[in-house]
């Protein structure tokens, strides 16, 4: 496909409209977490022979770990010398095998008979690196090669990353849905909100869906291209924000995404499609045999390309614009941290564009997946 100078030029535009709104959209705040919260929990994991390394530069890549991490509770602000943090709690849901569902509060994990430990109708359950283990009432944790093989319940829980998948689904709901209000009221013409999102909708259509999928058949996967494109680049302009999100950092998340392409592509395709990948036309017959298994592992190939892009793109970005951030505190000095200060502003800015451009590429991606498996038959004089 031979890129045209549009999609570039919407993406200066983009630049320049996101610019005044998110220009110091960065993780800063998370900066200032409780890092004596983490601490405490490691320590409290490894025991006494295992303390927490105190120098600095530990203490930044400690935080940038456990930041990659989903999380339990929603923290705001948090005071290292206090340590006073300010947030709320969300719902944790188990399935215990032995004793059901278990649904209760993450506050209980500081409020239990030991640091990290909750108690629920006489089960014991901690908090490990943002993993739940049953325990006993002291917290104690059978290790294995430095991982605890204590039982894993069923993890239920509203997490920190599905509270930022919510409210971008209710974002997305509330926005699009005025603006088709909007259409159905004003004769076809925009209003409010939806003036800046319809030319987004329009380009999706016109710039990804018909060229890649063509005319006859890019009206039936337009839901699913608007939904994911828009879905995609919400969550990442989420992970820039003081917030602290790192959803589409998560692997999980973008291997659901990538799955609902795989699947989409596989049920929709015409017939042709698959002869191309089990008997391929004008292949002498023994190549197709060796082919097929080739072509069919190409299927799977597509979407895992899908999950692992956005994945790397998106954690590489968070783990260097946090690393830039903490050099700033292992500086000290006006020089060391203005230099960190300056380069974590300009990356910010730069990670606005990747947000736009991760969500572009999967788009763009999955409408090439879609035009190929409703690719109309050939003739096989046209390949001589």
């Amino acid at each position: 496909m031979v890129i045209s100078n549009k999609p570039l030029r919407f993406l200066v535009a983009i630049l320049v409209a996101f610019l005044p709104l998110f220009s110091t959209a960065n993780p800063v705040a998370d900066s200032t977490k409780a890092n004596t919260e983490v601490a405490h929990k490691v320590e409290a994991a490894h025991g006494e022979a295992q303390a927490e390394p105190t120098d600095v530069k530990s203490e930044i890549k400690e935080f940038i770990n456990h930041h990659l991490l989903d999380a339990h509770n929603f923290t705001f602000n948090a005071n290292k010398e206090t340590g006073e943090h300010y947030g709320f709690s969300l719902p944790i849901i188990l399935w215990d095998n032995e004793s059901g569902l278990q649904v209760f509060s993450s506050s209980e994990f500081h409020h239990g008979p030991a640091e990290g430990v909750a108690e629920h109708n006489g089960n014991f359950y901690k908090l490990h690196h943002e993993k739940i283990y049953k325990t006993d009432a002291s917290g104690t944790l059978t290790e294995e090669h430095g991982h605890p093989t204590n039982v894993k319940p069923l993890d239920l829980s509203i997490t920190k990353s599905v509270v930022g998948i919510l409210f971008v689904s209710i974002l997305m709901f509330f926005l699009f849905s005025g603006l088709a209000k909007s259409y159905a009221k004003n004769g076809g013409i925009a209003s409010g909100a939806g003036r800046f999102f319809e030319p987004l909708v329009l380009y999706v259509r016109d710039e990804i869906a018909i060229p890649n999928i063509g005319e006859k058949a890019y009206k039936k996967y337009m839901s699913y291209l608007l939904t994911i494109f828009f879905f995609v680049f919400f969550l990442n302009i989420l992970g820039l924000t003081p917030l602290g999100f790192n959803v589409t950092g998560n692997i999980a998340i973008t291997a659901s995404l990538a799955l609902l392409t795989y699947l989409i592509t596989t049920f929709t395709a015409n017939k042709n499609y698959w002869g191309h990948i089990f008997w391929m036309p004008g292949v002498p017959t023994p190549m197709k045999f060796i082919l097929a298994p080739i072509e069919l592992l190409g299927t799977f190939i597509k979407p895992f390309s899908l999950m692992i892009r956005l994945y790397a793109n998106i954690l590489a970005g968070h783990v260097v614009l946090m690393s830039i951030i903490g050099l700033m505190f292992i500086f000290k000095s006006w020089i060391g941290s203005s230099l960190s200060f300056g380069l974590a502003f300009a990356l910010s800015i730069l990670e606005i564009l990747v947000a736009f451009l991760q969500a572009y590429i999967f788009t763009m991606l999955s409408a090439l997946y879609f035009g190929a498996g409703n690719e109309e038959h050939h003739h096989e004089e046209a390949h001589h």
